[in-house]
């Protein structure tokens, strides 16, 4: 099997970890994967969840269990964009939602399989969402 591209779209909060937990848990309560009743905190410590994930995956932030800042790659780590690599396709750095879906392709072309991205999207110079982008594990 290949890995799959995907992209979302959460909500905007100033604290970017509780923002992504938050896109997270709406994700998981539209759809439970088969596995009800669960926080996704919970979900990664079984290891049929960490099976699914690694053999499927769901195409969203439940692909992840952790945001962090990193300049490596790490597989089930989802790694916010450093500013030079938003100015690269945003030069102003605040990345307005069109101009992320123009982007989109040449953000995704690097990517291995289990990877993911985000940034904060703008409106009219106000942070309103967050952009999510990854490849599945498989």
């Amino acid at each position: 099997m290949g890995s799959d591209e995907w992209t979302m779209t959460g909500p905007y909060r100033e604290d970017f970890e509780a923002a992504f937990r938050q896109a997270q848990s709406q994700e998981l309560a539209r759809d439970d994967r088969g596995f009800p009743g669960r926080g996704i905190v919970e979900l990664w410590r079984d290891e049929a969840w960490q099976e699914y994930i690694a053999t499927g995956g769901t195409g969203t932030v439940l692909d992840f269990y952790e945001l962090a800042a990193t300049e490596d790659d790490c597989p089930f780590v989802m790694r916010p964009l450093a500013e030079e690599e938003v100015r690269a396709w945003a030069p102003d750095g605040r990345p307005t939602r069109e101009q992320w879906n123009t982007a989109l392709r040449r953000l995704l072309d690097p990517l291995g399989p289990g990877e993911g991205r985000c940034t904060v999207l703008y409106r009219d110079g106000d942070a309103v969402e967050i952009g999510y982008w990854g490849c599945t594990a498989d």
